[in-house]
């Protein structure tokens, strides 16, 4: 029986590239011996996304597009698109060409080798600021100290899952999800798959700074409860601070003639303990945050529209998540 591949791939104002991404995909899908599809997820775009991948529907039977009702997120539009491939595996991979669609036949090769999840991990990021790059490392490495999950570095979404691992990810209903930590903690056989990584092919990056935050927090929060601990770690280092600061403070007052005011060194001592107290109540507030979205159980996404799907599909599909609930 011939094995069948879905591609998911997330778009949000992506016009001045979908083109070219689908040709590149279509280019590499067939010359391989196995059915396929490209399930695009049009995550709320505000330019001529949707219509291209419309039309990219009605023209090739291989497509199918999920239109979201407003924009929910990178990480929820591989989510769904999860919830919705056919394949007995799949590939997620950007729409902006920065990871190579040609890597794809080495996934699936090592994926017919035994493997049931192959990620691609990069060692070289072309294109991007010196910023970019160093924030990155950092998070990685940040992220894998205080995790217990095995979470690798230097890896994005780019990569392959076997059917029965995408299964279970299906039954993670998190609000925030972090998709390449959540693959992680299933578990499998699990393999790297290294590559250059190359500039955006046109258009520009959908990770501005303020959602690298909300990802790195939401990879943190999901993963990790050492933030909380910093609160202990911190006091006990500020109490012995304080404690070898009394023990100066007694030997100036005793043993020599230098006046201690005491102003400068009280609002010293107030600013920075203050300054913990809020980051620390801080942190709280985020994983209290995380609580209050998952106690109100909406649900991860809506779709407006879909196209290139059979009826038989989204039904299936429906029944599914009924069955889950």
């Amino acid at each position: 029986m011939t094995k069948k591949i879905s591609v998911v791939i997330p778009l949000y104002n992506e016009e001045a590239v979908i083109e070219q991404t689908y040709k590149r995909l279509k280019d590499v899908m067939e010359t391989l011996a196995m059915d396929y599809e490209l399930l695009f997820v049009n995550d709320g775009s505000k330019d001529k996304t949707l219509q291209l991948v419309q039309a990219l529907s009605f023209a090739d039977k291989h497509v199918k597009c999920l239109a979201f009702s407003r924009n929910f997120g990178h990480q929820i539009a591989i989510t769904a698109g999860t919830d919705y491939a056919s394949g007995d595996a799949v590939v997620v991979i950007d729409a902006d060409l920065q990871d190579p669609p040609e890597l794809i036949p080495e996934m699936i090769q090592k994926w017919q080798d035994g493997f049931d999840v192959v990620y691609a991990k990069r060692i070289k990021r072309n294109g991007e600021s010196f910023f970019k790059k160093w924030s990155a490392k950092m998070f990685y490495r940040t992220l894998h100290r205080l995790t217990d999950v095995e979470i690798p570095v230097d890896t994005g979404d780019f990569r392959l899952m076997d059917k029965k691992v995408y299964t279970e990810l299906k039954k993670i209903n998190e609000k925030n999800p972090f998709v390449r930590g959540l693959v992680s903690w299933l578990g499998f056989q699990q393999v790297a798959l290294e590559y250059e990584r190359e500039e955006r092919a046109a258009g520009e990056t959908k990770y501005p700074l303020k959602k690298m935050i909300k990802l790195s927090l939401d990879g943190l929060t999901s993963f990790s409860h050492q933030p909380l601990k910093m609160a202990s770690y911190a006091g006990v280092t500020l109490s012995i601070a304080g404690f070898i600061y009394m023990l100066v403070v007694l030997f100036q007052t005793i043993f020599t003639a230098t006046t201690v005011n005491g102003w400068s060194s009280i609002i010293i001592i107030q600013l920075l303990f203050s300054g913990f107290v809020l980051i620390i109540l801080g942190m709280i507030g985020e994983y209290i945050g995380r609580i209050y979205d998952e106690v109100k159980d909406r649900p991860l996404y809506i779709v407006e529209a879909s196209y290139g799907f059979e009826q038989r599909e989204t039904v299936r599909w429906m029944n599914q998540q009924q069955n889950q609930g």
